[in-house]
């Protein structure tokens, strides 16, 4: 019987993502309600500030994706389970509905309606699956979830 060492994570890279990771889903569920209210209301005001949301939202996002590639698919690909492969794939593709959404809203007054809702609802739906996925893993040492 041979004993191959699972190769341990970052723990600064652990601290770094544990810290930033939920940012991005709170930006975005902010943008998903003003854009609710701007349906709602009409007042261009909630449209500019959920456009504002969505790019900050997809600032935060980029370096818990980058820690994310890096642990999941480059330094540990072999000790990783299937819940943190399919962890990365849904926060890029919430990823690319927010780009596609931030363009969406840098259209004029109403034409953001209905796509931007839809766009806002579907990057909120997607991040909470990936947290919901990782949530039920069961858990492997040295892995990304913090308990």
């Amino acid at each position: 019987m041979s004993y191959r060492p699972v190769p341990r994570r970052s723990v600064l890279a652990n601290a770094i993502y544990g810290l930033l990771n939920p940012i991005p889903f709170g930006f975005f569920v902010a943008a998903l309600i003003f854009d609710v209210v701007y349906s709602r209301s009409g007042e261009i005001l909630w449209m500019k500030a959920a456009a504002w949301l969505i790019a900050i939202g997809l600032v935060f996002a980029i370096i818990p994706r980058v820690v994310n590639l890096v642990q999941v698919w480059i330094t540990s690909r072999r000790s990783t389970v299937a819940a943190e492969r399919l962890d990365f794939w849904l926060n890029l593709l919430a990823i690319i509905v927010a780009v596609i959404n931030a363009f969406v809203h840098s259209r004029d007054a109403y034409a953001v309606m209905p796509a931007g809702v839809w766009l806002s609802a579907l990057t909120v739906l997607l991040l909470a699956i990936s947290h919901i996925v990782i949530a039920v893993q069961p858990t492997a040492p040295g892995s990304l979830v913090h308990e």
